[in-house]
């Protein structure tokens, strides 16, 4: 990984997570669902923007017929949760009866999640499943289960690997975290 520090807008980011840690953690992740979803017909639901890296990854190691389509909503502005969640862009697939699995970049505060799992609801699948590449139990303040999850990490704001501070610094292969101001 690269050691320098990373300059987004206004703020500094030093690195966190290796690329090598991160495709491993999503080999790993891979080879659980391998395991536990062959022969289920599941759909995959990746969470734009945040989560196409992994969600691409990810999608590449499965080696059973699946799906997988695309949601974007959006809750943050700038370094901070909004609390408030918008749906931008639609469900387009049949989920009555499905094994639908929902992968996340991150999951902090639970209020995304909260909101996706209800609303996929209304659509009667089988089953939801959710997988998160990184976790921030301090965060939390909607508990949600998790099926699957890549990282526990602390309360800190993240950027790189699909993370973003106001649209930048998603293309990073490496995860940087923000340096104490």
């Amino acid at each position: 990984m690269d050691s320098k520090i990373v300059q987004v807008h206004d703020r500094y980011f030093e690195p966190f997570i290796a690329e090598e840690a991160i495709q491993k953690e999503v080999r790993r992740l891979a080879m659980e669902m391998n395991r536990d979803l062959a022969g289920k017909d599941p759909i995959f639901l990746g969470i734009l923007n945040g989560a196409f890296m992994f969600a691409s990854d990810l999608y590449k190691q499965l080696t059973f017929p699946c799906q997988i389509t695309f949601l974007k909503l959006a809750s943050y502005s700038g370094t901070e949760s909004t609390g408030s969640v918008k749906q931008l862009i639609g469900i387009n697939r049949d989920l009555k009866d499905r094994v639908v699995v929902v992968l996340e970049d991150i999951v902090d505060t639970g209020v995304t999640l909260e909101t996706i799992i209800r609303q996929l609801s209304g659509y009667q699948p089988a089953e939801i499943l959710v997988a998160t590449f990184l976790h921030k139990p301090e965060a939390t303040v909607k508990e949600v289960k998790l099926d699957y999850v890549g990282m526990e990490i602390p309360n800190n704001f993240i950027l790189g690997y699909g993370l973003d501070y106001d649209g930048y610094g998603r293309n990073f292969r490496e995860i940087y975290q923000l340096v104490d101001e």
